[in-house]
């Protein structure tokens, strides 16, 4: 990694700005009055709240971007080798991070708040950030959504405090050096990347070690996938399932949406936040996009979008619905997300389903993969009738 010091720098570049972390990342160089650039394919409602926030957007990813005055580039993992902006940055000398790099860098000399896990992350960090404001804490934040309350993916602060989601996609997360560490839940995905659980049991090690010695690790310590990665670790652990609460209200249903917020407790009342103004905050939350968010109505049926896609949040979704809706028909429509994970995950994905009265399969969401194993979400659907007998394909493009 290039050497880069963050205070010595005034102006930055973001290629493929419009990217839900990237944007968020960009954000907070802006609140530090730093000079913003960045480039997207595809110009979005984000890219142009970020132009309207003081950021130069590019709707062409080309050399020409990229100019001397610039000090520093950030990229995107998914960005090729012979990308022309970063190829012209290499040209020109300038310094290149990919994003992980770089919100270490940001985030690191603040009193850091990691939330990392398998699922529920976003949600737990946005929990966090909700509390910590509500209690005049002023955190920084950074987080893999938009909240409802704010649309917005960040949180300028003026205290010691960072609140940051923390991916373990390729072990992206070792950037991060926290203070305290909210590891949510453990389960092998990212199926492309880590070959079995133990794989990802040894990253979340390597990020449980990375702690600052005086700092905290708030777990569920009896989950099974995650008790190995504590044993013999110098720093104290707390188990958040002490903070699990059943009783009081909150706007999205789910014992896993119960198990964020104890989650999100523990970290709280450890930084001193009273307990009945952590349940305020709580029964406040709005949610985030894409995270059991209330769409509308179709001829009176209540619809929600929810990035679920993995079988274990399919699962915890579809319990949320039972609770809320026991009288209603469930229609699930469902589009896997990438081939390896849909082929990895194939009968889990199938079994997932069993809440729902009614599934509709689209054409698997390639991403950054090719079919290399020739899964099919036709193939699924045809799996999931057996737990399902109203399951059925959909692809508008035939």
């Amino acid at each position: 990694m290039t050497s880069v010091n963050l205070d010595r720098i005034s102006r930055i570049h973001f290629i493929g700005i419009g990217g839900i972390g990237m944007s968020a990342l960009a954000r907070h160089f802006i609140s530090e009055k730093k000079v913003v650039s960045g480039s997207d394919r595809v110009l979005t409602d984000l890219t142009k709240e970020l132009a309207s926030e003081g950021i130069q957007i590019f709707g062409e990813q080309v050399a020409e971007n990229i100019t001397k005055k610039i000090e520093l580039v950030v990229y995107t993992e998914a960005m090729p080798a012979d990308h022309p902006e970063l190829a012209a940055a290499r040209k020109l000398k300038i310094p290149t991070l990919n994003y992980f790099e770089t919100l270490g860098l940001a985030m690191n000399p603040y009193y850091l708040i990691a939330v990392a896990g398998t699922h529920g992350k976003t949600t737990t960090t946005a929990m966090l950030t909700d509390i910590f404001s509500d209690a005049e804490k002023d955190p920084t934040a950074v987080i893999g959504s938009l909240r409802a309350e704010t649309k917005s993916n960040y949180r300028a602060g003026k205290s010691k405090y960072a609140i940051v989601e923390a991916c373990e996609y390729r072990r992206d997360f070792l950037h991060l050096k926290p203070d305290v560490l909210v590891i949510t839940n453990l389960e092998h995905e990212h199926v492309d990347y880590y070959k079995d659980l133990s794989d990802v049991q040894s990253a979340f090690r390597t990020l449980a070690e990375q702690v600052n010695e005086d700092g905290i690790i708030i777990t569920d310590t009896a989950n099974p996938n995650i008790a190995p990665i504590l044993e013999g670790l110098p720093v104290s652990v707390i188990d958040y399932r002490d903070c699990l609460d059943l009783t009081s209200p909150m706007k999205h249903p789910g014992l896993h949406n119960r198990m964020n917020a104890a989650a999100a407790t523990a970290v709280s009342v450890r930084e001193k936040i009273p307990l009945n103004d952590i349940k305020i905050s709580l029964s406040n939350f709005a949610g985030t996009w894409r995270r059991f968010e209330y769409k509308g109505e179709v001829n009176g049926a209540p619809v929600y979008d929810d990035y679920a896609h993995h079988p274990t949040e399919i699962r915890a979704t579809l319990a949320g619905v039972r609770e809320l809706y026991p009288e209603n028909r469930v229609i699930v429509v469902f589009q896997p997300h990438t081939f390896t994970r849909t082929k990895t995950l194939f009968d889990n994905f199938a079994k997932a389903m069993q809440g729902a009265d009614t599934v509709m399969f689209l054409p698997i969401y390639a991403a950054r993969e090719e079919n290399i194993s020739g899964v099919s979400s036709r193939e699924l659907a045809v799996k999931t009738l057996e737990y399902v007998p109203d399951t059925l394909y959909v692809d508008f493009s035939e």
